[in-house]
């Protein structure tokens, strides 16, 4: 190709300056059609060097080439626009503001002043960028079709009983060559927000595109922004698959559509909004293999989970589930009905939407405009026999009055409330007009409750930062805490799942005299406090306590309270259960500081048969068939203990480290721990501080064996809470005595 078809030749005295001579020279004789997309695509230079130096030698300004409007778009043909390359950026009655890479181009000046009837004012873009945003502004279909290409997941997704032909999906006019595509990506986007576990896909309308956010484990997360012109035709396929008028961009519509992916039918719920930058729409995933319909997998706490259970045994009465919006009410709710169900009752839902369809209960979907609301559809549930009805949600009086006056009359009714916690509730009702001597005895119990994040067990690290001033009231020093830290495994967020935290708050006599003589909500909640409810907030620190969320996970979802942490309700802890998989790091700061120099494993080996000259077996002053946990990490010491205390006529078990340690000690429940200090993974000394940090452990009997027997190294482990200690090498008669001495103790405190 020679120098004449060069269309940018006026360019190469501004590269001259900004390139070596070398590089000029590769340009002058390549074979090429525009000096500045071959020295870019080449790697002599970037596109904004190049606008730079246009832009301070031509003084013109650098284009912005997401601000290009609908009606500049409008006045300039395709045809022109590419002829020229360039970009209609914005239009008034008397100009017109382009984007081109060649502001010398005095023809294209001329013909868009004549085709447009107005000034033409040009900014700089390079050539590339105008030649993606052409494609945006008047071929959307091939930007999807790029966005495709570059989709690797190969997923089989259906619409089921979809009742439009194909060529009602004939989107803003085009042909159904230019509507595959748009098709296609739907069907990407929703198959992509249900193997990532989405609860909601976000489709929300900006400046600059159509932003797409899936909402994971209760975050949104931006997966992908779609350039504006893809939004009506992707926001009407959306429409058609769920019976939504695609004419009418106006109002709010909801409608629900079932696909298929990879043949597992999945339940979406549609939302539209209309808004300034157009249409919002948010997909509800309502899967039933990722949502567990179950309490007991809800990863509640062994005693929260029995007082629901508790109130779940009632065969009349109100049970109200509270919390904010994607708090998992529905889901808790859902988990009852299976809970009840094994009773062999009839149960009757109404809900406003239905969302998941349950084998064996009557659900009733609320429709306002046929006059079927949520209390006509209660008055006539309640001449249907049923044991059970679920309210999806109590809005008004007359709502509220049916759900009271059903439970006083031998039903069992659950229903939703939008409150901040289980006390609050009660005024709630009373406020929309329930009497409050109906509501005392009416109410069988509430549960709040919000989701926090696991933590993931995969990536987690140790918290290595002070525990902050506000939380220490609750947080004893020196408790092990982890933070996220990201891996695949959790797409890098440092978190996977979801687990529930409650209040529960079961209704007694004081409960229901308080309620009944109108006082106050934080008379109420003492007088629950008193029953054993424990906070929302108490609930939340023994997750974080047990490991299994961050301090920052917490502080996002709940507040701190203001009230001391001494009040009747006590300070949470983590139970056994929380412990479970143990943590793989580190200890806590402030164990690594004392932790002991390493001793040689010679040494190690030397002592192991130094202390153990005696086996002879002596009197049995201990409790019958007692269990030892034997913590050491050198098998030749470990198993010589190990014969010993067998022949004294304990019951053994092993581990090699910290991390095994916790996990046998939940699930061996030893009655005493023989633990060495020096231990990979997690040391003696964060052993010690997470069974003294648990309930369930605080009093478990642990001694110490430790190479250092100086005064600092006894007053250390002390205070991390060892029962009795003993310095290597040392006999066997010393360490049995000590065993026998503490469970003695033990069994005089049981």
């Amino acid at each position: 190709m020679s120098k004449g078809h060069i269309r940018d030749e006026w360019l190469l005295p501004t590269l001259e300056t900004l390139l070596s001579k070398e590089s000029v020279g590769v340009l002058r004789t390549a074979v090429q059609e525009s000096y500045w997309e071959s020295a870019v695509r080449r790697g002599f230079i970037s596109d904004d060097e190049i606008l730079t130096a246009l832009a301070s030698r031509f003084h013109m300004k650098i284009a912005n080439l997401s601000l290009a409007a609908p009606q500049a778009r409008e006045h300039v043909p395709e045809s022109l626009a590419r002829k020229y390359r360039i970009v209609p950026l914005t239009i008034t009655d008397s100009a017109l503001e382009i984007a081109t890479a060649d502001p010398h181009d005095l023809d294209c000046e001329r013909t868009l002043a004549f085709a447009t009837g107005r000034t033409v004012k040009m900014s700089l873009a390079a050539p590339t960028k105008i030649a993606e945003r052409l494609d945006e502004l008047y071929r959307p279909e091939n930007v999807v079709s790029k966005i495709l290409e570059n989709v690797s997941a190969n997923y089989d997704i259906q619409a089921i009983a979809d009742v439009q032909s194909q060529e009602d999906m004939e989107l803003g006019g085009e042909k159904a060559s230019s509507e595959r595509p748009i098709i296609r990506l739907v069907d990407h986007i929703f198959a992509e927000g249900i193997t990532s576990r989405a609860s909601d896909i976000h489709l929300e309308p900006e400046e600059g595109g159509v932003a797409v956010r899936y909402r994971i484990d209760g975050v949104l997360r931006q997966t992908m922004v779609l350039p504006r012109a893809a939004g009506i035709p992707l926001v009407s396929r959306i429409k058609i698959m769920s019976g939504l008028d695609i004419a009418d961009r106006l109002r709010p519509q909801d409608g629900r559509a079932r696909v298929a992916v990879n043949g597992v039918p999945i339940d979406l719920r549609v939302s539209t909004l209309p808004a300034s930058q157009g249409e919002k729409v948010v997909v509800r995933i309502l899967d039933t293999r990722a949502t567990v319909l179950s309490l007991d997998g809800m990863g509640l706490r062994a005693d929260e989970l029995e007082r629901i259970k508790r109130l779940l045994e009632m065969r009349e009465g109100v049970i109200l589930v509270t919390g904010p919006t994607g708090s998992g009410k529905t889901t808790t709710l859902y988990s009852a009905l299976r809970q009840i169900q094994t009773r062999g009752v009839n149960i009757v839902t109404v809900e406003d939407p239905v969302e998941y369809r349950l084998q064996g209960v009557v659900q009733v979907q609320v429709h306002e405009k046929a006059g079927l609301t949520f209390a006509t559809a209660l008055r006539s549930i309640l001449r249907q026999d049923p044991d059970v009805v679920l309210v999806g949600e109590v809005r008004d009086r007359e709502t509220a009055a049916t759900a009271v006056q059903a439970s006083l009359t031998g039903h069992l009714v659950l229903t939703t409330l939008h409150t901040i916690d289980a006390a609050s509730s009660i005024t709630r009702l009373t406020d929309i007009g329930v009497e409050s001597y109906k509501l005392a005895a009416a109410l069988k119990g509430i549960v709040a409750q919000r989701l926090l994040r696991r933590v993931c067990p995969q990536c987690r690290e140790v918290w290595m930062d002070p525990i902050p001033d506000r939380l220490r009231p609750w947080i004893p020093a020196g408790t092990p805490l982890f933070r996220a830290a990201g891996c695949d495994h959790c797409a890098k967020t440092g978190y996977r799942g979801r687990m529930a935290v409650v209040e529960v708050l079961v209704s007694n006599a004081e409960v229901e005299r308080r309620i009944s003589a109108g006082e106050s909500v934080d008379r109420v909640a003492d007088a629950a406090r008193e029953g054993g409810m424990r906070s929302l907030w108490e609930s939340g620190v023994s997750r974080v306590i047990g490991g299994d969320t961050t301090i920052e996970e917490l502080l996002r979802v709940l507040e701190v309270p203001q009230e001391d942490p001494s009040r009747p309700a006590a300070r949470p802890s983590s139970s056994p259960a929380g412990r479970k998989g143990g943590a793989r790091e580190a200890p806590h700061a402030n164990s690594r500081a004392l932790e002991p120099s390493p001793v040689p494993a010679s040494a190690v080996h030397d002592a192991a048969f130094e202390l153990l000259d005696d086996l002879t077996p002596h009197a049995k002053a201990r409790r019958e068939h007692a269990t030892v946990l034997l913590v050491e990490d050198e098998e030749p010491l470990r198993r010589v203990l190990r014969e010993l205390l067998e022949r004294e006529g304990f019951t053994v078990i092993e581990a090699s480290d910290g991390v095994l340690a916790l996990d046998e000690v939940d699930r061996g429940a030893p009655d005493i721990v023989v633990l060495d200090l020096n231990l990979p993974r997690l040391d003696g000394y964060g052993v010690l501080s997470h069974l003294r940090a648990r309930q369930a452990t605080s009093a478990l009997p642990v001694i110490v064996l430790t190479a250092k027997g100086d005064e600092d190294s006894e007053v250390r482990v002390f205070e991390y809470g060892a029962s009795d200690f003993l310095t290597k090498p040392f006999r066997p008669r010393a360490l049995s005595a000590r065993i026998n001495a503490l469970l003695g103790r033990a069994r005089q405190v049981d």
